[in-house]
């Protein structure tokens, strides 16, 4: 279960946090994996505490030695006991924190794994309305929180509350008058810590949103920094950053103020417990109920409390912040794991797995063993009164080129998304191939990314098991051959983020040759020669046609010359379905695919259908 999403200051309709119920369930479900190793972390613990709990009497027995005059010789046995313990403690401490330390890395690990699969698997309209900065805040700040917790605060609490256990039974050993001294501490420790704990949480997931807020700022100000120029925005930006600053800061000023009156009632609490047991500790000596060295023995106790319990208690800021990253983790994960609903019996084929839409939601996408493709009374809204598609029908033969065209907010992006599965439609059904390979549906579209890394190991993210003959062949169909090869180190050439830089062109061909070696049954291409400009235009229209042949497509027309090419064009307007036909049919039907031909060619000399 999920909590609302929140809203930032951006007015961003945040992606949702989970509740402590189901937070707690989720880190329930990541640890039973290993729960051996969680078991026998602790009893290893628990052994070492209990050794070292030998320390305490170990001194008392030194100081009734001295006081009662014995002989040197007698301190011989206890003080070679206290390096017994010393030494058996030190190794089973280590020995167990290391297994609590590996149980805490394995979870992380499986955290991280399950997150970024989700993350990865949201609806797009549902990351647009977050925005980039929410998501970004999460797969950094909350992960590294997350990740801080596990590595230092997970083996210390676990130490220090077996401490507190362990030590408070040892005080109750020596007399039980001791114990009930030393817990006149607690009420005021408790107190502390539910002070602390109502007013953190919230404190420390509006920090996390804040800090979203203003990863969102910055990420829109440098990104958009020619345009902010261009309109002398400057300033405008400056402050609204300035003020998602001020917003962070103040939260954060706020946490250190809160964590000072924790410290300090913390103190009070410690003062109160080592006065209590001293003074009993003086009554029990003076009525010979205890010797010198047991009364010694349980204020050493309670000093020794002073950390473990300091050390729990502090840790609850970790805890906390932790804790808050963490719901907003496992807050993506449930939105991703949302159950897809029924939507009746399809007539054939089965559901493919898919992102979740709202339960009361009635869609379906059905796998095909044929290559064809079936749009059936698609409609789609991001969100209320907000509706770009509107009953769409629509059918791809098997090995057909069908371009969408229409003007700008037609819906074709959209719907492109909706047939690749990127996106989950509003209601109705969408009947896709279902392929023999690992990627029966692949969706290029003019926003390509180059990964960091060689050219072929680019290229692989298609296919893992692709052989260098098999690159040079993908590339050699979209025409990308002789300028790969031409590289500093061919396929070797690290590109990307601080590598050989690609134009727009050469990044487009490259993803390209990505979806013919993952050699899907149906391609989708969403403008993607956009993004080449006018000089690369005619050579990618070329790769993407060589791309595409043999294979059923779907292609948002950006140029009509995409359309004069394929067997059929769909017109779209406001998100209907308005023309369908061949190019020269439509152009002399004088509609809306006519208007849009005589805007688009203007003095242009149409290029010939093949």
């Amino acid at each position: 279960m999920t909590t609302p999403s929140p809203t930032a200051d951006t007015g961003a309709e945040l992606l949702p946090i989970a509740t402590p119920a189901r937070t707690r369930a989720a880190l329930r479900t990541l640890i039973r994996p290993d729960r051996g190793l969680a078991l026998t972390g602790i009893g290893i613990l628990v052994a070492a505490t209990a050794v070292g709990l030998l320390v305490q009497p170990l001194l008392g027995r030194i100081v009734d030695i001295v006081a009662d005059g014995r002989p040197a010789g007698d301190l011989t046995l206890p003080v070679v006991l206290l390096v017994a313990v010393a030494v058996v403690q030190g190794l089973t401490t280590t020995l167990g924190l290391t297994r609590i330390a590996r149980l805490g890395e394995t979870v992380l690990a499986r955290l991280r794994e399950r997150f970024v699969e989700r993350a990865l698997n949201l609806p797009a309209d549902r990351l647009e309305r977050a925005g980039a900065g929410d998501l970004t805040a999460r797969v950094t700040g909350d992960v590294a929180r997350v990740a801080e917790a596990v590595r230092s605060a997970l083996p210390e609490m676990a130490r220090s509350v077996l401490a507190i256990l362990l030590t408070l039974g040892a005080l109750a050993l020596l007399d039980v008058r001791f114990l009930l001294a030393a817990l006149l501490a607690v009420p005021v420790q408790l107190l502390t810590a539910r002070w602390y704990v109502r007013r953190a949480l919230t404190l420390y997931a509006d920090q996390r949103v804040a800090n979203g807020a203003q990863q969102q700022q910055l990420l829109e100000t440098i990104g958009g920094a020619v345009t902010v120029r261009g309109h002398r925005l400057e300033e405008q930006h400056t402050e609204r950053s300035a003020g998602r600053s001020r917003k962070a800061v103040d939260l954060t000023m706020r946490s250190v103020n809160l964590v000072l009156g924790f410290y300090g009632r913390l103190h009070i609490a410690e003062y109160i417990g080592l006065a209590a047991v001293l003074i009993a500790g003086f009554w029990l000596v003076r009525d010979g109920a205890v010797s010198i060295g047991t009364a010694t023995a349980a204020a050493l106790y309670f000093h020794s409390l002073f950390g473990p319990v300091n050390a729990a208690l502090v840790l609850l800021d970790d805890a906390q912040s932790a804790a808050a990253g963490l719901a907003r983790l496992v807050g993506v994960t449930d939105l991703a794991e949302q159950p897809e609903p029924a939507a009746g019996k399809p007539a054939a084929g089965k559901p493919a797995a898919g992102k979740a839409a709202p339960a009361s939601v009635p869609r379906q996408r059905i796998a095909s063993p044929e290559a064809a493709v079936t749009v059936h009374a698609v409609s789609h809204a991001y969100g209320p009164g907000r509706p770009v598609l509107h009953e769409v029908s629509l059918t791809l033969e098997p090995g057909e080129h069908v371009a969408l065209v229409g003007t700008s907010g037609a819906g074709k992006s959209t719907l492109a998304r909706i047939v690749a599965g990127v996106q989950q439609p509003t209601s109705g059904t969408v009947t896709a191939p279902a392929g023999t390979g690992e990627h029966p549906v692949v969706l290029v579209t003019q926003e390509v990314h180059v990964f960091t890394g060689t050219l072929a190991e680019d290229l692989r993210l298609a296919r893992p098991d692709a052989t260098d003959a098999d690159l040079r062949t993908a590339l050699s169909t979209v025409h990308a051959l002789d300028w790969a090869e031409a590289l500093p180190d061919g396929l070797a050439t690290v590109v990307g983020e601080g590598g050989h830089r690609l134009d727009p062109a050469r990044a487009q061909q490259l993803a390209l040759a990505r979806l013919v070696l993952a050699d899907p049954a149906l391609a989708v291409l969403d403008e993607a020669t956009a993004e080449a400009g006018s000089a690369g235009a005619r050579v990618l229209e070329r790769s993407a046609e060589a791309a595409l042949a043999g294979r059923t497509a779907l292609v948002v027309a950006h140029r009509l010359t995409q359309a004069v090419a394929a067997d059929r064009v769909v017109v779209l307007e406001a998100g209907r379905v308005v023309e369908s036909g061949p190019h020269d049919e439509l152009r002399d039907a004088d509609g809306p695919y006519a208007a849009l031909w005589r805007a688009w060619s203007g003095s242009r000399t149409a290029a010939p259908h093949p």
